[in-house]
């Protein structure tokens, strides 16, 4: 009898701890579901969600950091046709993207529009000096006219640059390029991000996720357009992606991440790199491939036929066989501005070749999205990227006849730059993170705690069912 109740003792806790690991085994789903509902519930872009507050507010601190390419050597480069020589200076730090969205609307196609207002604050206490310091740069004025006028009309610019005393180069503040300032030849205001402080970016109109969480965030129209004219092209012109603020929920790291940027004028793809962490967060890294800016006829494997339709000047960019620069003046009002990463990263020997002091490195200039993969927000990110002029040869300008060839010249980089605060890591930590976590513990608790148990009885179970065989067999 008494064997009988420690064989049914035994049994009795197998079974149990077989029931409580189905139940651990089961809650694993079944966590998943409630998780990923949850989560879907708040990642929706309506009010009373925590991703609308969240989208609504201006959030971590946005701030744009700017290293200028001072020029050692202005009146050789005129005079004697000598390689331009450049020092990088900065960073010159100002904050940004301090102000919420306005004028936001909701439609009933699940879709809501919105205005990013630009400002700018300087913030003496992240930059190297005041912005009263004086950059020697490549003049906008003259570099601008030289590639509107045609050279058959060379002698008219000459005219103007003799006149108002300019040159190929000329020596202005900080705030002076960046913002603005009166152009003796042109006599108008010209900056490198003139105008800035007191417009707007957009209006943007986005899918809110409520049909369609996978949609969440995704760019239905940026200023009532889904296509780009600037290309010509309807490839070239598609809106891809979200403003990489956040991406629809539970990213998947084999996947590209695709986003729009209006400084570019294109949408762009990222690629996963590596998992990293902020804060006690694990964020997936996803960076910009070197096929992004790579050149359409270039050599292979550095080449990227897709981007023919980026290619505008084939006389500047070599026959489209130039990688590392977009021409953006089609969306810049004609202005001839080139655009590239920082040190022309990935671009042609022959552009940093043609001006001396750059050193592209991956690490310092490279464009990288930091996103927590169950939510889709962006934690953390640096968007990196240098405006560029052009200027070349003539026979008629004074300064330019000893150029031998045209030349991109880099005047400043810029890095766009945030990253979660403490605050808001530790409530998402306590409101989403810590729950996954108790409830993975719970889970684990139940599925390898009834294992223990099943395994812990079943075993002595076998065991004193065996001696009582041998018993009655003896």
């Amino acid at each position: 009898m008494g064997c009988c109740n420690k064989e049914c003792g035994l049994l009795a806790g197998a079974v149990i701890g077989a029931v409580v690991a189905v139940l651990g085994g089961i809650l694993i789903p079944v966590g998943d579901s409630i998780i990923q509902g949850t989560v879907e519930k708040e990642a929706v872009i309506e009010n009373g969600t925590t991703a609308y507050d969240n989208w609504v507010a201006t959030g971590a601190a946005v701030y744009r950091q700017f290293w200028f390419f001072d020029v050692q050597n202005p009146t050789d480069i005129w005079m004697n046709g000598s390689t331009p020589v450049v020092v990088q200076k900065g960073p010159y730090t100002y904050k940004t993207r301090y102000l919420p969205k306005e004028n936001i609307t909701a439609y009933p196609n699940n879709t809501i529009s919105f205005l990013l207002p630009a400002g700018a604050i300087f913030e003496p206490s992240l930059s190297v000096g005041p912005e009263e310091d004086e950059i020697m740069s490549l003049n906008l004025g003259v570099a601008g006219a030289y590639t509107f006028i045609p050279k058959e009309l060379h002698f008219i610019l000459e005219g103007m640059i003799v006149l108002s005393k300019s040159s190929l180069f000329q020596r202005l503040t900080v705030k002076e390029l960046l913002w603005g300032y009166t152009d003796p030849m042109l006599r108008r205001t010209l900056g490198i991000f003139y105008p800035y402080n007191g417009t707007d970016d957009g209006p943007y109109n986005v899918f809110t996720g409520k049909d369609d969480i996978s949609k969440v965030n995704i760019i239905d129209r940026w200023m009532g357009m889904r296509n780009l004219p600037f290309w010509n092209d309807t490839y070239c012109g598609m809106i891809n992606g979200t403003d990489a603020s956040s991406f629809p929920p539970f990213v998947d790291r084999t996947k590209a991440l695709f986003f729009f940027s209006p400084d570019i004028c294109r949408s762009v793809s990222a690629s996963y790199e590596e998992t990293v962490n902020l804060k006690g967060i694990d964020l997936y890294r996803f960076t910009l491939l070197p096929s992004t800016m790579a050149a359409p006829n270039g050599v292979p494997p550095h080449a990227n036929p897709d981007n023919q339709c980026y290619c505008i000047d084939p006389v500047v960019t070599k026959n489209c066989t130039m990688a590392g620069v977009l021409d953006v003046s089609s969306c810049r009002e004609g202005a001839p501005i080139y655009i590239s990463l920082p040190h022309f990263l990935h671009g042609s020997p022959s552009l940093t070749e043609a001006v001396s002091g750059l050193s592209p490195n991956e690490e310092e200039h490279k464009t990288y999205l930091d996103v927590e993969p169950t939510t889709g927000f962006t934690m953390r990110f640096a968007k990196r990227l240098q405006v560029n002029m052009m200027y070349g040869p003539s026979s008629i300008i004074t300064v330019l006849k000893k150029v031998k060839d045209y030349t991109i010249f880099p005047l400043v980089w810029l890095n766009e730059t945030a990253a979660l605060d403490d605050a808001t890591a530790d409530m998402f930590k306590a409101e989403l993170t810590a729950r996954i976590e108790l409830l993975e513990t719970i889970q684990q608790a139940f599925l390898f705690g009834g294992i223990a148990v099943f395994l812990v009885c079943l075993i002595p179970y076998v065991m004193v069912k065996r001696n009582a065989r041998n018993k009655s067999i003896a």
